[in-house]
């Protein structure tokens, strides 16, 4: 039974210009982190990401959420946790701040995620392997499916996932080569030219063959340059992808994104606002058959629907410490495997979460295995930090959900 709540406030300094893009040049990276303690001396450890000031709003507004679950069992409450999620999620005094956005739902995001933790430390096991050894009904029950019947009916969920049992044991063979991952340091935008030559040679060097480069300048010759530059180091094999974090407006994304066109780039990442769906279906057309990334800033899986049915993104970056948790992920999951839309995270969590996350997906899911991102920054800060080896990432074996952090 959960006898206590804890709430901190977590916040990280970075260096040198790490972590900065176009719209944020001096991120402090820093977690709402709940801590959910049982009578049975373990602790479920959850966060949502933020870049700083107010996270302590987040914080006060995951207090909130948290005590509701004082003195339930975690199996109880997991057992039909759809359904919690939507009475969190519509609590009428904080539904007017959302709803289903911004501060109320990052700190639903931090109650959400350890209530998983906790529910797979109980178990003894790690977060991936207890999601996987769910019933489809199981999975369901834990999911809200509230406003997305026109698409996702609780009977069509069961019937994609049933669907994927039969080949489901042909996919573990990912828990021994790993799950891919790609490298989204090389190029913050604070780094100069030479740094970001520098960091693609480290990249490659590591292992890894994709790689992100930021972008969004004043100058749109910078970002040409510097693109041209990724390419050239990491070669024609590679995969780069291209982030403008939501710098452009729609006349400007469609002039440069153009030019960027000429280092065949596998994805362009936020281009323009994340709340106009209409904006990136032009662009989407305008740049075909080089596809658009979206889901670091959408908040939830009513706008995930919306992106869907219009046709506009080729790769969906769902988070789950930006979107209600991993409840919410693995609906915005299912929404994109009806569409056949892989999923690639966003790693707020430093990959810490999303590393279980993107193992049930492909062997429970059935989605393509593309790529996780992957961010070292934080890495010392975590009890069990991601193991990547080859540009690879390792299966977590630890109980939980990897998401303990040191203390201060």
């Amino acid at each position: 039974m959960i006898r206590k709540v804890e709430v901190q406030d977590f916040r990280f300094n970075l260096k040198s210009g790490a972590g900065s893009d176009a719209i944020h040049r001096d991120p402090v990276y820093s977690y709402a982190v709940t801590n959910l303690i049982d009578d049975s001396g373990h602790t479920g450890t959850g966060f949502a990401f933020t870049l700083g000031e107010g996270n302590d709003l987040v914080c006060k507004a995951a207090q909130f959420y948290a005590q509701h679950l004082v003195g339930k069992d975690i199996e109880e409450v997991m057992g039909s946790f759809g359904v919690l999620f939507n009475q969190l999620s519509n609590e009428q005094q904080f539904r007017w701040l959302g709803p289903h956005k911004g501060v109320v739902h990052l700190a639903l995001a931090s109650v959400t995620n350890a209530c998983y933790d906790l529910w797979a430390k109980k178990r003894g096991i790690p977060l991936w392997r207890l999601l996987i050894d769910l019933s489809p009904e199981q999975v369901v029950d834990t999911l809200d499916l509230s406003y997305l019947e026109d698409e996702l009916t609780r009977d069509s969920a069961l019937e994609l996932l049933q669907s994927q049992l039969p080949s489901r044991g042909e996919r573990m063979a990912i828990l021994d080569s790993g799950y891919p991952g790609y490298d989204t340091s090389v190029g913050w935008f604070n780094y100069d030219d030479d740094k970001v030559r520098a960091n693609c040679r480290k990249a490659i060097a590591e292992g890894f063959t994709a790689m992100k480069l930021k972008v969004g300048s004043p100058d749109p010759q910078r970002d040409i340059r510097r693109a041209h530059i990724v390419r050239e180091e990491a070669g024609d094999s590679a995969k780069v992808m291209l982030d403008a974090n939501q710098q452009w407006t729609l006349p400007q994304a469609l002039s440069i994104c153009k030019d960027l066109m000429s280092i065949d780039p596998y994805w362009i990442e936020e281009p323009t606002h994340p709340d106009d769906v209409r904006a990136h279906k032009i662009l989407a057309d305008h740049i075909s058959p080089v596809k658009l990334a979206v889901g670091e800033h959408v908040p939830n899986r009513i706008i995930f629907k919306n992106y869907l049915q219009a046709g506009c993104v080729g790769y969906m970056q769902v988070d789950a410490v930006r979107v209600g948790g991993v409840s919410e992920f693995i609906t915005v999951s299912l929404l994109c495997r009806k569409y056949g839309i892989p999923v690639v995270p966003h790693v707020g969590d430093m990959g810490q979460l999303h590393q279980h996350l993107v193992l049930f997906n492909h062997i429970a899911l059935g989605h393509e295995v593309v790529f996780l991102e992957h961010i070292p920054h934080l890495r010392s800060k975590f009890v069990n930090p991601v193991s990547i080896e080859n540009g690879v990432y390792r299966v977590p074996e630890e109980p939980g959900s990897s998401c303990d952090l040191l203390s201060r």
